[in-house]
């Protein structure tokens, strides 16, 4: 295709991972590739997301990887164009090395900031020739064109595609702020009010017991919800309860929050112990206190000890039946989200059932949406930086070769 003419142009509106990949990977002999971006800069929440630790994707097996997505059929396509060894391979080629830490997950090397990252995506954007138009706001369509404002100004656009990675509705702060449903709604596309995942939740703790558990940690329990169960550590706070052991039962947990109003967990204080077991450690007390079994015999932290004295009479305290069932599946109630702008992603957006596989809207030829503006859903860990790159990568593949 050497020497063919720009016959096509593109619009990409959003400036977010999913638009930078898609305009990375673009064909620039074959389309003028321009992206729209509402900021005075690209990458935003791809900054912000990289500042409690840069975790761009997850090293675990393709088909455990795509088991963590909601729904999964229709990410697993997308994955398997581009794997997360193929992100680390891509990142590899713009000079981004990258190493596998404890938890599995996938960091640039060490001394790598994210801003570096972001430099050495938006080099390759430079050298794939994409205009880059920073603070225009997408206010919809005005007679079938693009309306953007600029510089207190409106203005048009006609394209011949048109790609829409709005993101999500958390963290306004970087842009997203899910307004551009209703112009989607004017289109009659059926769209999804967002919705928090990946959030903190809402526990009405016993104030006298807060006193003495707040900012503190459970770690290496399993927290249960539903169907759900995680291994992991979460953080007692003043508002209820976050981490990544809570962060991966998002989806039983909002199912259960928008269907009572509430969502019941249990947590596992020693995952490695059957009930079983920590109630013969408990009867075989050598004389010791309650307090010295659960510390020196079943090496439980002060905080899960409060939990479970606050959680039990005198009686029940001190019964080895009751104590070794609530040490296993330990209850709390959750009773709201945190605010959405305090969550790491949404579920919600354009609804899955007006998009084809090849993410174009039923109801607009030649217009397609990606990113988290979809209504999809995956834990943290890096699974939700790889469905973007995943699907930039794929809706560029398919526009390359249509």
């Amino acid at each position: 295709m050497e020497g063919r003419s720009k016959n096509k142009s593109i619009a990409i509106v959003g400036g977010g991972p999913a638009a930078m990949m898609l305009a990375c990977s673009l064909d620039s002999r074959k389309f003028n590739i321009a992206v729209y971006e509402k900021n005075a800069a690209l990458g935003r929440k791809f900054l912000v997301a990289g500042k409690g630790g840069f975790n761009l994707t997850h090293s675990e097996a393709l088909e455990l990887l795509t088991n963590r997505y909601h729904p999964k059929e229709f990410m697993a396509p997308f994955l398997n164009q581009f794997t997360n060894v193929d992100f680390r391979n891509w990142l590899q080629t713009l000079g981004i090395e990258t190493y596998i830490g404890t938890s599995k997950r996938v960091f640039p090397k060490k001394e790598m900031k994210p801003i570096e990252v972001l430099n050495a995506i938006e080099a390759a954007l430079k050298k794939n020739q994409v205009d880059i138009h920073f603070n225009h706001i997408w206010k919809g369509w005005q007679n079938d064109e693009l309306l953007f404002e600029h510089q207190q100004s409106n203005l048009t656009l006609k394209t011949d595609i048109v790609v829409f990675a709005l993101g999500g509705g958390s963290w306004k702060v970087t842009g997203s702020d899910g307004s551009w449903l209703s112009y989607f709604n004017d289109k009659h596309i059926l769209t999804l009010l967002f919705v928090p995942s990946n959030c903190g939740y809402q526990i009405n703790w016993n104030k006298d017991l807060l006193k003495l558990v707040e900012g503190n940690a459970l770690k290496n329990c399993i927290f249960t919800c539903g169907q759900m169960a995680k291994k992991g550590e979460a953080t007692i706070t003043q508002f209820g309860i976050e981490g990544s052991g809570i962060y991966a039962l998002s989806k039983s947990i909002r199912e259960q929050l928008l269907l009572d109003n509430k969502a019941s967990i249990t947590i596992d204080f020693k995952p490695e112990l059957s009930e079983l077991q920590i109630q013969q450690r408990l009867e075989d007390n050598s004389h010791l206190t309650i307090k010295d079994i659960l510390e020196k015999k079943l090496n439980l932290t002060t905080t899960q000890i409060q939990l479970l004295k606050f959680a039990t009479n005198k009686e029940q305290y001190h019964s080895p039946a009751i104590l070794s069932n609530l040490i296993k599946a330990y209850p709390l109630t959750i009773t709201d989200f945190a605010p959405i702008d305090e969550a790491i992603s949404t579920v919600g957006g354009i609804a899955l059932s007006e998009i084809n596989e090849r993410l174009e809207l039923n109801k607009l030829p030649n217009h397609y949406c990606m990113g988290g503006m979809l209504d999809w859903d995956a834990p943290t860990g890096g699974y939700l930086l790889q469905a973007c790159f995943s699907m930039g990568y794929s809706l560029a593949k398919y526009l390359n070769e249509k």
